[in-house]
């Protein structure tokens, strides 16, 4: 008797199509005024980019809390400033203990002061309404390649995280001695090891988590929290 095998559902055409503008760049834009919204999804469409539309800053991070899943690809928010109920820059506060894609503002009615907060609490740009279409895209380009850049930097620290697990106690103590610019004789000498005790466990420390020598350990474990 075969054990029956689960059935997976087959990708639709209109899954594949979303998943290749995905692919592209994901951009999610957050405004009241429904007009906009439409010209900027229509817009963003034409580019290939994957666009979702939010009408209130709220609705867009009770998404975000139920953690949707949604295809790979570089990411990025477009919202307006002025908004009920949440604001733009509120949201912006919000977003950096939920997401980590690259926040755009755009405001029509906004002065100096707040394009310069935005731009302390780590905003990318602050585009001024009405917005010219070229303007635009060339603000999305930026920050969909910063939204490459963090995940490229997000993955690469998971894979250190992995490696450096595999380190056991004495070695991953000495590794970071190593990483301090701390000699294979004083680590011995502090330690109260043999010398080549030292130099065995470095030796190992350092194929485990893919040094090719101290000064990308050094790197590693700066990155990798070591």
């Amino acid at each position: 008797m075969t054990t029956p095998t689960a059935s997976r559902r087959p990708i639709t055409v209109q899954e594949q199509e979303f998943a290749e503008r995905c692919a592209r760049g994901r951009v999610v834009v957050i405004d009241d005024d429904a007009e906009i919204l439409a010209a900027l999804a229509a817009l963003l469409d034409l580019e290939g980019y994957a666009c979702e539309t939010y009408g209130s800053a709220l609705t867009y991070l009770q998404v975000l809390n139920y953690n949707r899943p949604y295809f790979s690809g570089p990411s990025c928010v477009l919202c307006d400033v002025k908004m009920p109920e949440l604001d733009g820059l509120e949201l912006q506060s919000r977003l950096t203990e939920l997401d980590d894609a690259p926040l755009l503002l755009m405001s029509g009615a906004s002065g100096a002061q707040e394009a310069a907060s935005a731009f302390r609490a780590g905003a990318l740009d602050f585009l001024v309404k009405p917005i010219d279409a070229d303007t635009l895209l060339i603000a999305v380009a930026k920050a969909l390649a910063t939204s490459t850049a963090r995940q490229t930097q997000r993955g690469r620290q998971a894979e250190l995280a992995l490696r450096i697990a595999t380190l056991t106690d004495r070695e991953r103590d000495i590794a970071r001695r190593v990483a301090q610019g701390q000699t294979n004789p004083a680590i011995a000498e502090q330690l109260g090891i043999a010398l080549r005790t030292v130099k065995l466990h470095r030796q190992r420390a350092l194929e485990k988590v893919g040094a090719s020598g101290t000064a990308d350990l050094v790197r590693i474990a700066d990155e990798g929290n070591l």
